[in-house]
């Protein structure tokens, strides 16, 4: 292969920035070849030069559709006035004049906050310096693909919700406008890092509830709230809030729905998706959602094209009618002709608390109650995942997640997200709010200077194919396995002045039924079970199931979830009591 460069100019590469670059790699050049060298090196920094004097080249697909400009916005991050739990960044109303379909017509809709909307700020859940070095958030220029078409299925685009720190914590306590609250129990997580999403969404799910037992409005306490919510997972960040708030939250397969203008962290774990109040309100947006745009590197050739996309909903309406049919959708026969693998060791996660394990357990009794066939299924990898999509992700972070470095595929690069150079400032405000992000600049510089790094890294990958493998071996014998989704039930926000320890203290193991379906792909749901006693107070917060499915499988999933709830709903398990 050869090497063109254009010609120069008066060299601007200097012979000690030449000797500089050959001692990084221990190297060092005879005398006599330096100018050789250099001279490369000069034509190299004008070709480079070239294409930075270039205009930059916006993909046409993902403009904002010119009949939804102008676009306005308030920010309403930290005002308790407005925003009372602090689920909200950016409130705004964005609708499409013309859809294509109405699927989502009149339908409130919310993004986290790591989602691009044209004309509206982006955090990522940080402060402007540390997303671009500036004292002001970017503004996009761009719709993600997610966001352009609710607007193309009519769904009313409410605004941004508060995400955690680069998306960074599993709790939220973490966000850059301070701690999002549980709707359910205000000054406990609501989980991370999709914790406004969750919120908002859980609002809707607050006010519906109250009412259907009976207890007095409490609206100033939950403030402004939507229909559903696009969140992102890359080791939970979906379903872990879900299960904290007590609504759906879908981690569909890797690459079904397109992460085109989203913040990524690491693109082999990118997940973007629905979190909604009800399970046929998932199905919906899921639907709105899906398939190939064309620009994603995660898609791949198994992604449906927009023409192929399942409709989930009136698949499972078909599948509900015909159960009907043959008088089987009640209450002990609505689950029947479904397998259900209790996966063994998700079960035996280190810090499950005895109320998360009854909850799951009831729920596995209802299962069988239903009809369904449960068994217990053992999957002994299952808890070594957690140590591979550390190893796995951990070389990535900084520079993928942390520095916003363009990955070596074709895709949008957000060229917005300038991160400057993590020093002891960063260092400082970062100690405070999230040492997560701190852990993962260590984190990612220890893994990468290990003399062994490429090797570990490649035996990390084909761990994943084992584990992917070992789960797919498991469902041909089971239409979904089951596991809890967060270990305990949802805790206090720690204070900001509490040492590094006391603030990770609550997050530790929160990912451990989570991020292996991350890095293997398969598609997961996290779904209210039921209620739990929290360990330092006298309230209850709701507690989440996972249902995990075939990858491209999602139907199974929502079947089984809907099964499930002809026994009754997770949060109709209540005991009279809330605090």
């Amino acid at each position: 292969m050869s090497v063109v460069f254009l010609s120069t100019g008066p060299p601007t590469v200097s012979a000690e920035q030449l000797r500089a670059i050959a001692k990084s790699y221990d190297v060092v050049v005879d005398a006599h070849e330096e100018e050789h060298y250099r001279h490369l090196l000069n034509g190299l920094d004008a070709t480079s030069q070239l294409v930075e004097a270039l205009p930059a080249y916006t993909d046409p697909r993902l403009l904002p559709d010119s009949s939804t400009l102008p676009r306005t916005y308030e920010r309403l991050a930290g005002n308790a006035e407005k925003n009372p739990l602090n689920t909200w960044s950016h409130r705004t109303s964005i609708t499409d004049p013309k859809p294509l379909d109405k699927r989502l017509e009149g339908r409130t809709i919310v993004v986290k906050d790591n989602v691009s909307i044209a004309g509206v700020p982006l955090t990522g859940g940080t402060f402007p310096e540390l997303l671009t070095g500036k004292t002001e958030y970017p503004i996009p220029q761009i719709d993600a693909v997610v966001v352009k078409r609710v607007l193309e299925s009519g769904g009313v685009l409410k605004g941004s919700a508060n995400c955690e720190h680069f998306s960074m914590s599993p709790l939220s306590f973490t966000s850059a406008s301070g701690p999002v609250h549980n709707v359910w129990l205000k000054g406990y997580t609501t989980g991370g890092s999709s914790s406004g999403c969750a919120a908002t969404v859980a609002a809707t799910q607050a006010r519906t509830w109250r009412k259907k037992h009976g207890l007095p409005p409490n609206d100033e306490e939950l403030g402004e709230s939507v229909d559903m919510a696009i969140g992102g997972d890359q080791g939970g960040s979906i379903r872990i809030p879900a299960a904290y708030a007590g609504i759906y939250g879908f981690k569909a397969t890797h690459g079904l729905v397109p992460y085109s203008g989203i913040i990524s962290l690491v693109p082999f774990i990118d997940h973007t998706g629905p979190m909604t109040t009800t399970l046929v309100d998932n199905a919906l947006l899921l639907s709105v959602l899906v398939g190939y745009d064309g620009m994603d590197p995660r898609c791949t050739p198994e992604t449906p094209l927009r023409a192929n996309v399942p409709d989930y909903c009136g698949l499972l309406e078909a599948w509900k009618a015909e159960k009907e049919s043959n008088g089987e959708w009640t209450p002990q026969a609505a689950g029947r002709g479904l397998r259900v693998g209790v996966l063994k060791e998700g079960l035996e996660v280190v810090g499950l608390s005895d109320e998360v394990k009854a909850v799951i357990s009831a729920a596995i009794a209802r299962f069988k109650a239903v009809g369904a066939d449960v068994q217990e299924v053992s999957i002994p990898m299952h808890v070594l995942g957690p140590s591979i999509w550390t190893v796995v992700t951990r070389p990535f972070i900084t520079s993928n997640g942390l520095q916003n470095r363009a990955t070596p595929f074709l895709g949008y690069a957000m060229p917005d997200i300038t991160p400057p150079v993590f020093d002891q400032k960063a260092y400082e405000v970062l100690n405070k709010h999230n040492p997560a992000v701190v852990n993962m600049f260590f984190n990612s510089a220890f893994m990468n200077a290990k003399p062994d790094a490429n090797q570990q890294l490649a035996k990390a990958m084909g761990l994943v194919q084992q584990l992917r493998d070992v789960y797919d071996e498991a469902l041909t014998d089971f239409d979904v396995l089951l596991t809890p989704v967060n270990p305990r039930v949802g805790s206090k926000h720690p204070e900001y002045a509490m040492d590094v320890e006391k603030k990770m203290e609550p997050a530790i193991g929160a990912t451990l039924n989570t991020c292996q379906f991350n890095v293997t792909g398969h598609p997961a749901l996290s779904m209210p079970a039921g209620w739990g006693k929290v360990s330092d107070g006298p309230g209850m917060l709701p507690v989440g199931m996972q249902l995990v499915g075939k990858r491209f499988d999602e139907m199974s999933i929502f079947k089984a979830a809907a099964a499930w709830e002809v026994g009754g709903k997770g949060l109709d398990r209540w005991n009279g009591q809330l605090n």
